[in-house]
């Protein structure tokens, strides 16, 4: 369903995953691939759950979505737990997958009520191992784990919104004691979780996060825009919160716009800064040159549609978004902060700049906007380390290692 707001702004709603809606990849085509790795042989009838607190349409929700849906593919009995009264959003990506879906209310920050429930659960649906994400069902899933005699894994996708507090520190160190593996999603992460839960660089495992894709080879954006075959677009993936810093991207533009004056900026996501970000492209005299496209799942469409991916962000991990734009060949113009500078390759698949500095940004589009070899260049890097470092495959291939020495202690217990 689409709809325009009249101030520059196009609107998108769709439902579905990669897997469900068959846009990015199809099911067949994956147990293809993933007999080349020889996941199939490893996962086949594995009964794993996975569990998150949250479900919105963040990068871990949507990295579980994409992983629960290909380890379903590739022969496991997928369960993935979600929160009773979240937004549905996780469960709407798993339709037609496979995948099993089961709703849970936590009872309280210290519920030991919940962890026996959690249990029950992983007894019922006969789990091997249980598989889950962030802090709170770290904890409660670790323990529930422990109980059922299920192997446990932990993957800690982000913030350190643990360590703000002692307790949540022993909470955390506790359940990693109890747990077959750590996992984080970059290396400073790793480092940060060894700090903080004062134990050895052996007991953290890195692994990134990856992506399957699909290019698309017809673009629907540029004519949902009304864009003119001269016109060049600049496109942000990422939810509207500050610290994605969507504001540093319009002020970029506004700086470009003499010099570009069929310049315009696509930023697909939802949340809170929306108004502002309407009203300071309306400041800046740009709001016909300013698309919010609101939530979006057909991303591979969006990026064939881009002439240059834009990360203005403040603060990040390994966002989906920055992987999927190098899979899909887009010259890339990224914040240095985070894991980002590692997986651009500091700056050999794509340009970095000085976070909150509308003007370096403004400085490293216009190089690529004006010398098409070196954005073909960088495009060109940047497919080939995404398909190198950060397929998705090759996040199931280590990440089935860990599922594999689980079942193997299980079995020499």
């Amino acid at each position: 369903m689409t709809s325009n707001t009249g101030v520059g702004v196009t609107r998108k709603t769709l439902t579905g995953s990669n897997f469900a809606d068959g846009r990015l990849v199809s099911i067949a085509r994956f147990r293809h691939h993933c007999h080349r790795f020889d996941i199939v042989d490893k996962t086949r009838g594995l009964r794993i759950a996975h569990l998150i607190e949250s479900d919105g349409p963040g990068g871990a929700e949507r990295m579980l979505a994409t992983m629960a849906g290909a380890l379903q593919a590739a022969g496991c009995d997928v369960l993935v737990v979600v929160p009773e009264r979240g937004e549905g959003w996780l469960a709407e990506q798993l339709v037609r997958t496979g995948v099993s879906i089961e709703p849970f209310a936590l009872n309280g920050p210290v519920s030991p009520a919940s962890v026996f429930r959690l249990e029950a659960l992983f007894r019922r649906y006969g789990i091997a191992v249980a598989h889950s994400h962030d802090f709170t069902m770290a904890v409660y899933g670790a323990f529930a784990s422990w109980r059922a005699r299920v192997g446990h894994v932990i993957t800690m996708h982000g913030g350190r919104y643990y360590a703000q507090r002692w307790r949540r520190r022993l909470a955390l160190r506790a359940a990693v004691a109890v747990s077959g593996h750590l996992v984080a999603v970059s290396a400073k992460l790793a480092d940060q979780l060894r700090r903080d839960l004062w134990i050895r660089r052996s007991r953290v495992r890195t692994i990134p996060n990856g992506v399957l894709f699909t290019p698309v080879e017809a673009s629907s954006l540029r004519r949902e825009l009304s864009l003119s075959s001269g016109d060049r677009l600049l496109l942000a993936v990422g939810n509207l919160y500050p610290v994605k810093g969507h504001q540093y991207l319009l002020d970029a533009l506004a700086l470009l716009a003499p010099r570009f004056p069929q310049l315009h900026v696509a930023i697909a996501g939802r949340g809170e800064l929306e108004s502002s970000l309407l009203q300071r492209a309306q400041e800046l005299r740009l709001a016909d040159r300013v698309h919010l496209l609101g939530l979006r799942s057909d991303v591979a469409n969006l990026l064939a549609g881009a002439d240059v991916f834009v990360l203005p962000s403040l603060s990040e991990g390994v966002p989906l978004a920055l992987l999927e734009a190098m899979a899909a060949a887009r010259p890339i113009v990224a914040s240095d902060v985070g894991e980002v500078p590692a997986v651009l390759d500091a700056g050999r698949a794509g340009l970095l700049v000085r976070p909150a500095d509308a003007t370096a940004l403004a400085a490293a589009l216009g190089r690529l906007l004006t010398d098409a070899d070196e954005a073909r260049r960088l495009a060109t890097a940047a497919a080939a380390r995404a398909a190198a470092e950060y397929g998705l495959l090759r996040m199931l291939e280590r990440y089935t290692e860990l599922y594999e020495d689980l079942l193997s202690q299980r079995d020499h217990a």
